[in-house]
């Protein structure tokens, strides 16, 4: 529980940033490791050995599923931890961040937890399968996984995805899956793969996982609830996350390129911008409410507009903190989200309101309702709620144990470029369409990427001013 608990505050605030100072992979910090989990680990699993969801039950294939976890922020442990507890024969078997010590501490965090401890495999304990440096996801998946997390920034994950679909690994990828239209073109270009090949995919975007969000979004507003729907006003008032720090806080000798990846939030290559790391989810459940009441897989708006900047000082970072965005859509129809990063002392909402002709619903991330004619308000059921992060990683398992292939790809792609729209449009100043973003060659991700090397830092985007943007 205490990690569930944890992975929904960290879902939206730590995509597996590394915390630690430099790797460390000293005979001393390994053997004092092994010292402090291994009782940890022996204790929680003799008490752990009963509980868990049988989705394997009445299924022919009985094999222990190997799980390799590829950043390990915050998100990413509570990602290792519903893997673990979706399926009764699974086991944790590699870990890797560009911090390996980033990864022995979080190992920590899994070992004290009874249900994951039971399931940290052996290889893992004795540290044999943890890996710092920047191809970590590399011996990851050397080690022989049958399914990855990626939970690193997310400016790597279509390199990610693409090395673990070529060796034919299932793969859970949060959202969002690229930063820069290119990055998107990548993943969907190797999620052609991973569907010929019949690899699972399973995505990030949560919500599409939540019992009350499966019933408004996909029962009662297609059904005719409110009627007509005639716009969508969504707010996302946030703490801070990951504030960046002042020039002179960088150590002696750190590169360009370590001090951004450690501080990857801040740097639009890496996260994205706040509004596609964090607020992504608004255009999800955007899409995936146009596409329930009109039955297109990926409706596609025919404008979007918006306005963002910076309010707090962010010394030598490139992100915004606000935005206030419209997406255009056919008929007439508005989709508004206003989204900020302000932390203390502020408002703070996350809602949704989605107003129609004959009522309006209102959903957040515990309650959904309806106004109107056809009022409605969904119960918690007696059993307890379950927790959508949990939900997605039982029903991945359970389609991976059935040969059933599990394809999130396309949509969260999509979902995802609907996010990289809004920032253009926020960026530019502009009124964006789609096919403006698809042609706007936008490519943020450096070739390549070298641990020691100097790494520009492109200006904060002054709508306008045409040297300051990113494409």
């Amino acid at each position: 529980q205490n990690l569930a608990n944890q992975s929904r505050r960290m879902s939206e605030t730590d995509q597996s940033s590394p915390q630690s100072p430099a790797p460390s992979s000293s005979d001393t910090t390994r053997r004092s490791f092994i010292a402090k989990t291994g009782a940890v680990a022996a204790t929680a699993g003799a008490a752990s050995s009963i509980g868990f969801p049988s989705v394997t039950f009445g299924q022919e294939d009985k094999k222990k599923l190997k799980v390799g976890l590829i950043g390990c922020g915050g998100r990413g442990t509570g990602a290792a931890a519903q893997a673990l507890a979706a399926d009764d024969n699974v086991e944790l078997h590699a870990m890797g961040d560009v911090y390996e010590d980033k990864a022995l501490t979080q190992l920590r965090v899994l070992a004290r937890d009874r249900k994951s401890a039971a399931k940290i495999g052996a290889d893992v304990q004795s540290t044999k399968n943890i890996f710092g440096g920047l191809d970590n996801y590399q011996k990851v998946m050397d080690s022989g996984v049958d399914v990855v997390l990626l939970t690193t920034p997310p400016g790597f994950r279509p390199q990610h995805f693409k090395e673990a679909v070529e060796r034919g690994i299932h793969c859970f990828v949060e959202k969002p899956v690229a930063t820069d239209v290119d990055g998107v073109l990548k993943f969907l270009e190797t999620g052609k793969t991973a569907r010929e090949k019949g690899i699972s995919v399973l995505s990030g975007f949560c919500y599409r996982y939540s019992d009350h969000g499966r019933e408004l979004f996909q029962q009662r507003l297609p059904d005719g609830a409110i009627g007509d729907i005639r716009a969508v006003h969504s707010t996302y008032f946030a703490n801070i996350v990951k504030p960046m720090p002042p020039e002179e806080d960088r150590p002696a000798g750190m590169s360009d390129t370590e001090w951004q990846i450690k501080n990857w939030y801040n740097f639009t290559w890496l996260s994205g911008d706040g509004y596609v790391e964090q607020a992504i989810h608004k255009a999800d459940k955007m899409s995936w409410l146009i596409s329930q009441m009109t039955g297109k897989e990926s409706p596609v708006p025919v404008a979007c507009y918006a306005q963002g900047g910076r309010q707090r000082p962010n010394n030598n970072g490139n992100t915004y903190d606000h935005y206030s965005v419209c997406y255009e859509w056919e008929d007439g129809f508005r989709y508004h989200v206003d989204w900020s990063q302000y932390g203390a002392g502020v408002y703070k909402e996350d809602k949704d309101f989605i107003v129609g002709e004959k009522g309006m619903a209102n959903f957040d991330i515990g309650s959904a309702s309806i106004t109107g004619e056809n009022a409605w308000t969904w119960r918690k059921p007696r059993t307890g709620v379950r927790n959508m992060y949990q939900t997605e990683h039982d029903e991945f398992f359970a389609n991976i144990r059935k040969g059933e292939r599990h394809a999130d790809e396309e949509w969260a792609a999509h979902s995802t470029l609907l996010g990289i729209m809004a920032r253009h449009a926020a960026y530019t100043g502009k009124r964006i369409t789609w096919d403006d973003m698809m042609n706007s060659g936008e490519k943020l991700v450096p070739e390549t990427i070298d641990w020691s090397a100097p790494l520009d830092v492109r200006p904060t985007p002054i709508p306008g001013v045409a040297e300051t943007q990113s494409a």
